[in-house]
């Protein structure tokens, strides 16, 4: 987990006592270097499936690691929403030396209360379903249909859940366990949770608010096998 260059463990510790945003605004600068940065093999596979568009949305976009795909496949914008002040400066940076010409912006902003109606073609979240409280994934997917132009489509990857006997089941909820009990005692929040917005609640949920979802298994080779790349159609005129 600990890359030379990458924060330490002391560094993580601070970021998670402070809160989201500020962790997050901490972590910026070696960001690139840990694991939490959705892979670009991942990214490819993912995007190269939702095809060139006119305008894209990455949400909760950190360093821009999906953006930087997104500009070589958009033709005319590409928006990055981010809570943190920190990575949308990463994401600066990064994103203006991609490959590609398409204008792009960068919003500070919450994914749960986006200023956007029917402005994107396509909208990508990566990485960033962990800190989508889960009382609060139904506005998630809210926000981002009304983003969506009829027609549009929302990109991601999650897995199936995990049974309960398997190791990894217990070390999320061990986690999860702990991160309820800081945040119980020490405030402001840090939010961030695992096995969250998996294949069958977010089916559900993109169901319900009027999306028609495709799924794909076997869409990534090792290690990413276990993912499953998801393209839910926003429906309506």
């Amino acid at each position: 987990m600990f890359h030379p260059d990458g924060p330490s463990l002391g560094e993580l510790i601070v970021q998670a006592l402070s809160s989201t945003d500020r962790g997050y605004d901490l972590l910026a600068p070696k960001f690139e270097v840990t694991p939490f940065r959705t892979p670009d093999a991942v990214l490819k596979v993912a995007l190269d499936a939702a095809g060139e568009v006119d305008t894209a949305l990455d949400l909760c976009c950190g360093t821009g690691a999906a953006m930087r795909h997104l500009r070589a496949r958009c033709r005319r914008l590409v928006v990055g929403v981010d809570r943190s002040a920190g990575m949308l400066a990463e994401a600066h940076k990064r994103v203006a030396e991609a490959p590609g010409a398409t204008p792009f912006a960068l919003v500070r902003g919450d994914a749960l209360a986006l200023p956007f109606r029917r402005a994107f073609d396509l909208v990508t979240c990566f990485g960033a379903f962990g800190h989508i409280p889960v009382r609060d994934e139904p506005r998630f997917v809210e926000q981002i249909a009304r983003a969506l132009r009829p027609g549009g489509c929302f990109v991601f990857v999650t897995t199936d859940p995990i049974p309960w006997w398997h190791p990894v089941w217990w070390m999320a909820r061990g986690f999860n366990a702990a991160m309820h009990l800081r945040n119980a005692l020490r405030k402001p929040e840090f939010v961030m949770y695992y096995l969250t917005f998996q294949l069958p609640r977010a089916t559900a949920l993109l169901e319900q608010a009027g999306f028609t979802v495709e799924t794909r298994r076997g869409a990534f080779s090792r290690p990413y096998g276990r993912l499953v790349l998801v393209i839910a159609r926003r429906e309506g005129a």
